[in-house]
């Protein structure tokens, strides 16, 4: 069974930064396009950013300019790199990815269980 589980949130203060992690187990052969997105309660869950395998990528206004997003592909980890951080961007923050398994042809969509990101003073 694939699991995503991401990792690196927490508090901090407006202007800061945090890096958020999304690992992937059981084995994958291959990860194909991956989200991050992000929910307020009472609100629709968001895209903040989209990035496809072939390296394309897509980010929300909210966040242009202060978040980027970057792999280590062998350790099937994908990583939320968020500067310059603002109180809107208090979140749970959700990781997303369609996967490839070993034996398998085609992929499966599959989120992990959100790590909560707080910006305060």
């Amino acid at each position: 069974q694939v699991q995503l589980v991401e990792s690196g949130g927490g508090l901090v203060q407006p202007g800061g930064s945090l890096r958020l992690s999304c690992q992937a187990s059981g084995h994958i052969f291959r990860i194909n396009d991956v989200g991050w997105y992000r929910q307020v309660p009472g609100q629709q869950r968001e895209l903040v950013v989209h990035n496809t395998r072939g390296g394309s990528t897509t980010f929300a206004e909210s966040v242009k300019g202060r978040f980027t997003i970057s792999r280590d592909i062998a350790k099937n980890t994908v990583f939320l790199h968020m500067n310059s951080l603002k109180p809107e961007d208090t979140a749970v923050y959700y990781c997303n990815a369609d996967v490839i398994v070993y034996g398998k042809l085609w992929s499966s969509n599959h989120w992990g269980q959100g790590t909560q990101v707080t910006v305060s003073s």
